[in-house]
């Protein structure tokens, strides 16, 4: 019986890390940021799958599908873009599926998910400007300036690298907040049954 269980449960986790990696090789820009900032989805699967099989699950399908991406598609950000959609991505999830853990009705999962998006506005732009763009920058001895004109030539806004996260980096995080969240709370019903067997 519990090995059947433990069957199931990596069953579900491998398909849903299998649909997270395929929804993030597509990748749309948004005309507000820079180029290397795209929109992906990869991150509605593992919601889904957090708030039916726990947070620890997220973690799990996070790790995997970051892994899976680099395997698949190599790195075109010397590890820097995988590791900053693993802390991201976390950051978004883990708040929403926690809290609906323990309140599962659909006023635990919208707090949940304000939380997620507080958590991924916050983390998101410090760990990209003490971090991920200034990592970014000497991996690839690419000068700073010309990583902040990349985001002066979409957004004239855009003069340094405080106001990169304020006009690039937080707006993303949003836009990225609100689509996997709004598209997982039309999903979760209607896969939950099937997560649930």
């Amino acid at each position: 019986m519990e090995k059947n269980k433990n069957i199931k449960y990596i069953t579900k986790v491998g398909v849903l890390t299998a649909v997270a990696t395929v929804l993030m090789l597509i990748e749309i820009p948004l005309p507000f940021a820079p180029p290397f900032y795209k929109l992906d989805f990869s991150e509605i699967p593992i919601v889904i799958g957090g708030f039916a099989l726990g947070p620890f699950s997220c973690v799990i399908m996070e790790l995997l599908k970051n892994i899976l991406h680099i395997v698949i598609k190599g790195t075109q950000t010397a590890f820097v873009g995988e590791f900053a959609n693993f802390v991201t991505g976390l950051a978004l999830v883990l708040p929403a599926t926690f809290i609906y853990k323990y309140k599962k009705t659909l006023k635990g999962a919208l707090v949940g998910m304000l939380c997620g998006t507080v958590c991924l506005a916050v983390i998101g732009s410090l760990i990209n400007y003490f971090i991920l763009i200034p990592t970014f920058s000497k991996m690839y001895h690419m000068p700073l300036e010309t990583i902040i004109k990349m985001g002066t030539d979409v957004n004239k806004n855009i003069s340094d690298l405080k106001t990169l996260i304020v006009f690039a980096v937080l707006p993303f995080n949003l836009v990225k907040s609100a689509a996997t969240f709004t598209v997982s709370l039309l999903l979760y019903k209607r896969v939950s049954r099937i997560l649930h067997i």
